[in-house]
């Protein structure tokens, strides 16, 4: 392997395992901020008791979120300079604001909840979630505006002189259509990660007749949030494809392992095969599904990859255009599999714990659904990004920077398959660190009233005590 293949595959592992916690720590700091809402609007100790439980879940996976985030931006530095050279003028205003305005928000108002328990009036300190809350969606934005920048290069010009692009219009990179669509399917996931954990946690407990008033309400809350955030994942995805299609046609070809163009065009939910347009064994197909996730109609045209890899070439000059066509296939379909059992399962939870209803020993198969479900919106996500980085190769920035000028020229293959090895092994331990402290903090449960982790009434509480 060379330093680039290497260097791509640490920044996907890096990329990848960090986005495990940017969802979670989205949706669990509004739905924190909801439970607490309606402790202070109900005053029901049952909502302090969650509100405190869930919180202490947000705030070991925002702890380990930050950690996993810094390495992020010095890889950059260490294995893409080039990349880094040629957008550092673009980047540098929307990762600025985020750093400055939005993380800034979002870490002072966390500290001031973490230590303002009956310290602030109580509706004080329920604004500082709900900032809490606002910061990390701020800081999602930014983030995915300069991603998106790389999906559909906007507001810039190439500078002769140096080489790199010259930023020319910031509102047009964060009103950049790609990124708004992103962003709201990015929440969308946020909360299907967040809703999974609350159902989650709450049937491992219910499950063993444990906290059944504290955490039957928010197992309710999980169902929910994860039934709603899978329909608006699916609008929000349904939108994303067809400007992904305008955009970037060959990642929707890809998408189909499509390689010649039809109207209308079928989806394939299953294929066996290489998936090189010439050796399809066996496939379950559905009419016109493809058109209408590229083009709004069941009727419309999509391109296939052989053509639109002949207009590459005659607008970018020779070179093949094609991703690896497998993973943008099997990646893209894992993606809408995982989302939607999730949302299966959301549904089945609440028929069955419709008006006060519990699932007796009987429904074993809805326990441990609601268990595993936890792995599901991660996996959705995960499937997500790779599609849409390796959908876009061969560029790092479509149309205008090839990946394999974006490599850093002076780092050779031994130094980047180091620092691989390095922070793949280093990641490997905060994860050991993550569900350990995961685990030990669910397991534990919500605090009891008069127990030993709970203040009496009147004294100063510090927050969370592990």
């Amino acid at each position: 392997m060379n330093a680039l293949i290497l260097a791509r595959w640490q920044f996907g592992i890096t990329t990848v395992y960090h986005f495990l916690f940017v969802p979670l720590t989205i949706g669990l700091a509004f739905l924190t901020a909801g439970l607490q809402t309606a402790w202070v609007r109900t005053g029901n100790e049952h909502y302090l008791r969650s509100t405190k439980f869930f919180g202490k879940l947000f705030l070991i996976n925002f702890a380990l979120g930050v950690a996993t985030g810094i390495v992020q931006e010095f890889q950059f530095g260490m294995a893409w300079s080039e990349y880094s050279r040629f957008v550092g003028d673009v980047f540098g205003a929307p990762l600025a604001i985020e750093g400055l305005l939005a993380f800034f928000l979002e870490s002072t108002f966390l500290g001031l909840w973490i230590f303002g328990w009956d310290r602030l009036p109580k509706r004080l300190h329920l604004a500082c979630i709900w900032l809490v809350g606002i910061g990390t969606m701020l800081s999602a934005y930014f983030i995915l505006a300069a991603n998106a920048w790389m999906q559909h290069p906007v507001g810039f010009v190439l500078d002769p002189a140096t080489r790199s692009a010259r930023l020319t219009s910031i509102w047009a990179v964060l009103t950049n259509s790609t990124a708004v669509v992103a962003f709201a399917h990015t929440i969308a996931g946020a909360f299907l990660a967040a809703g999974a954990l609350l159902i989650t946690v709450s049937a491992w407990h219910l499950r063993r007749g444990r906290n059944t008033d504290t955490l039957r309400p928010t197992l309710r809350l999980g169902l929910w949030t994860v039934l709603a955030a899978c329909l608006a994942t699916a609008v929000t995805g349904d939108i994303d494809g067809k400007i992904m299609t305008a955009q970037q046609p060959m990642k929707m070809a890809a998408a189909e392992a499509q390689y010649h163009t039809s109207q209308p065009a079928s989806f394939s939910l299953f294929t066996i095969g290489s998936l090189d347009g010439d050796s399809e064994v066996w496939s379950v197909r559905v009419p016109g599904v493809l058109s209408f996730l590229a083009t709004g109609s069941f009727h419309g045209k999509v391109e296939g990859i052989d053509d639109v890899q002949a207009a590459e070439v005659a607008k970018y000059g020779p070179g093949t255009y094609i991703p690896v066509v497998p993973v943008t296939y099997w990646s893209f379909r894992l993606m809408i599999g995982f989302g939607m059992l999730a949302g299966a399962v959301a549904a089945a939870g609440l028929w069955f714990t419709r008006r006060g209803r519990t699932p007796g020993p009987e429904r074993r198969w809805f326990w441990r659904s609601a268990l595993w479900s936890l792995a599901l919106a991660p996996l959705a996500a995960s499937f997500g990004w790779i599609f849409t980085e390796m959908g876009r190769q061969p560029w790092s920035v479509f149309g205008v920077l090839a990946t394999r000028d974006s490599v850093s020229p002076t780092v050779g293959a031994a130094t980047v398959a180091t620092s691989l090895i390095v922070l793949t092994a280093l990641y490997g331990v905060l994860a050991v660190v993550e569900v350990g402290l995961m685990l030990r903090a669910a397991k534990h449960g919500p605090e009891q009233p008069g127990s030993e982790g709970a203040a009496a009434e009147g004294e100063p509480q510090l927050g969370f005590a592990y």
